[in-house]
């Protein structure tokens, strides 16, 4: 179904560099209308924002047929105006044909093509009575959101602004950068209402959670103050002399955080929950015929959980989701589905790190460094957390599995391994011996087995 839209020159500039944004090459995007239809300005904006400092005039190519251009991330860019073209062979002589192989082609007059090239993007551009206006069309997936994003930021009053991606995650969550402003969340799921009401709750209490700059909850986008590109995890790779003072930092919070009364709108993480949630292991992993695993989860949660009273979990909470702000409050990231769970639950998710390693004696020190400020029984303590570590860690094999087969994001097999050490350290513990017999039966994710998850992945 194709993506309409009335924009100004201001909106239909943002569209391109929203574009920008997205594309990778090889991509030829096909950009057809009459004369004066805005064909290049269209062209200029989505250039100029691939170059950024760099950026260069961008003169219509109406005379020369091509123009290259060259961005920082080493992509060429070729933009051709096919107008004066009087036969499709003189695209070999251009270079064109080549140039689509493996660089990002802007291609007005396509009509001129002989043959319009695979996975080809069209945009037409059709004039309107109102010389300030135009009718875009577009009919290529992802053109509604890729429209409504523009319109969000147009109407935020940054109509102007570059457009950055940013690193996703496993979710259906895009972020992107506008240097300057911001940062674009762009959430199709429903999640923006609980984040806001989780944002409002953690800067209300002092915590670093970002400010929120503009917000349509309707259609599921926010612009939200820029933390930085400190994210812990890099802080911790390019500062190791910072660990200590890091980690300790990150177990305070979530002392000072347990302190509070948990907010009302949480749902909780209580024993079936988190039985449920290992459903995805049983239905995904490869060997996990367990259908009796998340009533055991279940009561093992009750049997060793039950004494101490659930405290907020942000649940999503690592070393990615975390910002180092030296001084200033950890930046939080990504804490929509905050829950009501144990209090050991975020200790775990920080210190059994599925994408990166943390020393074993770093978590015994935060253990204790958690233990001592809260006053928490330790064995209660540490039989819990073994438990959430083994649970999660099943839940997140499964996730992994799911998004190899299910979703194309073979990726994610390559943190299998760490997270399988993680899992069978916690089953030491002699509380979960009915876990870790039931268990006992399910192959290790080597690299056989990732390999038949996934065969041929990149």
């Amino acid at each position: 179904m194709s993506t309409r839209l009335i924009a100004t020159e201001t909106l239909t500039a943002a569209l391109a560099r929203m574009l920008a944004a997205d594309l990778s090459p090889p991509a030829t995007l096909l950009l057809d209308g009459p004369v004066g239809a805005g064909k290049t300005h269209f062209a200029r904006a989505f250039i100029r924002a691939r170059q950024g400092d760099l950026a260069e005039d961008v003169p219509s190519p109406t005379f020369t047929l091509v123009q290259t251009y060259d961005d920082p991330m080493g992509t060429q860019i070729w933009h051709a105006d096919l107008y004066r073209l009087t036969d499709p062979s003189e695209l070999t002589e251009l270079g064109l044909d080549e140039a689509m192989d493996d660089a990002i082609c802007l291609i007005e007059w396509p009509d001129r093509l002989d043959v319009v090239p695979p996975g080809a993007r069209t945009i037409a551009l059709l004039p309107q009575p109102d010389p300030d206006l135009r009718l875009i069309a577009m009919d290529f997936p992802g053109a509604d959101r890729l429209a409504a994003r523009a319109a969000f930021v147009v109407a935020a009053g940054h109509g102007d602004a570059r457009v950055l991606p940013l690193a996703g995650d496993a979710s259906a969550r895009r972020y992107y950068r506008l240097p300057g402003v911001g940062v674009l969340m762009d959430d199709p799921s429903g999640s923006v209402a609980p984040f806001l009401a989780m944002t409002d709750w953690l800067r209300g209490h002092g915590f670093g959670a970002p400010a929120v700059l503009a917000r349509d909850v309707a259609q599921g986008f926010l612009l939200l103050e820029d933390l930085g590109d400190d994210l812990v995890a890099r802080v911790l790779a390019d500062r190791p002399d910072l660990a200590q003072q890091i980690h300790d930092r990150i177990t305070d919070l979530l002392v000072a955080l347990h302190r509070l009364p948990v907010p009302g709108f949480v749902a909780p993480l209580d024993g079936p929950a988190m039985g449920d949630l290992a459903v995805l292991f049983t239905d995904y992993y490869p060997g996990a015929d367990l259908p009796g695993l998340p009533a055991l989860i279940a009561d093992l949660h009750d049997a060793l959980c039950r004494d101490q009273p659930p405290a907020i979990s942000l649940r999503d909470f690592h070393a990615e989701n975390l910002v180092w702000r030296g001084d200033a409050p950890l930046g939080l990231l990504d804490y929509q589905d905050a829950v009501a769970a144990h209090p050991a639950y975020d200790l775990v998710s920080s210190l059994q790190d599925a994408r990166r390693d943390v020393d074993p004696a770093v978590e015994q020190a935060q253990i204790a460094r958690y233990l001592a400020a809260t006053g928490a029984e330790e064995a209660a303590f540490r039989a819990a957390y073994a438990l959430i570590g083994a649970q999660r860690a099943l839940r997140i094999l499964g996730v992994f599995v799911r998004l190899a087969v299910r979703d194309g994001k073979p990726r994610y097999l390559a943190f299998m391994p760490r997270v399988w050490a993680h899992l069978q350290r916690n089953l030491t513990h002699p509380a979960l011996a009915p876990l870790r017999d039931a268990l006992s039966g399910v192959p290790a994710p080597d690299a056989a087995l990732r390999e038949r998850i996934a065969p041929c992945r990149p």
